[in-house]
């Protein structure tokens, strides 16, 4: 019989896709209100692999990734889809969005995506959103699945997880840490 456990904490990321790249800061703003301040930016990418969003946010899109800084717990992931829906809503014009945000988050062995839409290799967390392992940690390194999104498998993609996960490494040791310290602790000290 398996029992249950508490997960490990992850560290959050998030993925913007903007039509408009002037509202970065304001988005950023809001997304470290509920996430904590970013960790990690990604440099700007086109975003070219796909048109699904053009019709609604035109061409020319522009994306970056952000990790931030404080860990979480995995179950809280509905929540930030959520939240980073509401926030596509206020940014958005004329029923149009001018951000994309898909949340998500990085752990030792794999990276998570949440979405809206259902499908075979999706699993149901709740609120309505379900859960993607995009990409898996093995033998060193990321690697893809068979439906990982193009820009998720590049090189300079994995690359820029891989310092995410180093960084993520270290808080995961700076915790385990201060908790056996905390442990070792007297308990009844004056």
């Amino acid at each position: 019989m398996s029992l249950p456990s508490r997960p490990l904490p992850v560290k959050p990321l998030v993925s913007l896709i903007f039509s408009q790249p002037a509202l970065e800061t304001a988005v950023f703003r809001d997304l470290a209100a509920f996430l904590g301040p970013p960790d990690m930016v990604s440099a700007w990418l086109h975003f070219h692999q796909t048109g699904y969003y053009a019709p609604e946010m035109g061409l020319n899109l522009q994306r970056r990734l952000a990790v931030f800084l404080h860990l979480a717990d995995p179950s809280d992931l509905c929540h930030w889809k959520a939240c980073t829906n509401d926030l596509e809503r206020r940014f958005s014009l004329s029923g149009r969005r001018l951000v994309n945000l898909d949340p998500g988050y990085l752990s030792r062995e794999r990276l998570v995506l949440a979405t809206g839409k259902n499908y075979t290799h999706r699993l149901y967390l709740g609120q309505g959103f379900y859960g993607e392992v995009t990409l898996i940690y093995q033998k060193g390194s990321w690697r893809a699945l068979p439906w990982t999104y193009p820009d998720y498998a590049s090189e300079l993609l994995r690359g820029f997880f891989t310092q995410a996960r180093q960084k993520y490494l270290w808080q995961l040791r700076q915790l385990a840490r201060k908790v056996e310290v905390e442990e070792k602790a007297p308990e009844n000290l004056p």
